[in-house]
């Protein structure tokens, strides 16, 4: 697997390059966000390991810039920021996990295998009822037209694709949704799940609600 890493600290990029090395894996450093940027435009990368404190653009930038560009890059973010909003705000440009420095290389480790693993998968185009699905792109349409999913809808979409005939309870889906460290309401879970179904039931598919247990995905036709 291809991996960027985006930091400016000399002495963690080393560690971290060295252990990503050690894993099997083709490795990139850069300290600087305009470079991580310019690199990005360019190249392909399986996963970014994204510092937010760069020295000039920082990495929440870098980070809508490439997703601007519908990268499907698996994002990592590195920061020494803690604050909930942060965590939001990443999350909400597209980031895929989240680690506030300091941290361990065992943790480390952990989730770049769990966000690799993703990679790995074989990209797929689905067509459930009227609703066309790239996941490997990370695109919905429905009667050919796009559909605008925020992360959190994506990946709450891909848990239903992943789970079919299965109600799914709202700690699955927050296990799954959000993976910040946020402490979730009952009735947060609910607004997500739906706007998705607002989103999507135009294609003729369905998340009923089955009262006491969850959520269960019924789709059209495939």
């Amino acid at each position: 697997m291809r991996v960027l890493v985006v930091e400016d600290d000399a002495l963690l990029a080393e560690g971290l390059t060295r252990v990503l090395t050690r894993a099997g894996h083709a490795v990139e450093h850069v300290a600087s966000g305009k470079h991580a940027s310019a690199l990005l435009a360019d190249d392909e990368f399986d996963l970014v390991i994204l510092d937010i404190g760069l020295p000039d653009i920082d990495g929440f930038e870098v980070l809508r810039r490439l997703r601007q560009r519908n990268s499907p890059a698996n994002v990592l973010v590195l920061t020494a920021r803690d604050a909930i909003e942060d965590r939001v705000h990443g999350l909400d440009l597209g980031a895929d996990d989240y680690l506030t420095k300091p941290f361990s290389l065992t943790e480390f480790e952990a989730r770049v295998r769990a966000l690799l693993r993703r990679s790995a998968s074989p990209a797929a185009r689905l067509t459930i009822g009227a609703m066309a699905i790239d996941v490997g792109a990370k695109r919905v349409r429905i009667h050919d037209r796009p559909v605008d999913l925020t992360p959190r809808e994506w990946a709450l979409l891909e848990l239903f694709l992943a789970s079919p005939g299965r109600v799914l309870s709202k700690d699955q889906i927050a296990e799954r949704l959000f993976t910040f460290d946020e402490q979730l309401s009952a009735n947060a879970i609910e607004v997500h799940v739906s706007r998705l179904r607002a989103k999507i039931e135009p294609g003729g598919v369905h998340i009923r609600t089955v009262r006491g247990f969850g959520y269960l995905w019924e789709g059209g036709d495939e």
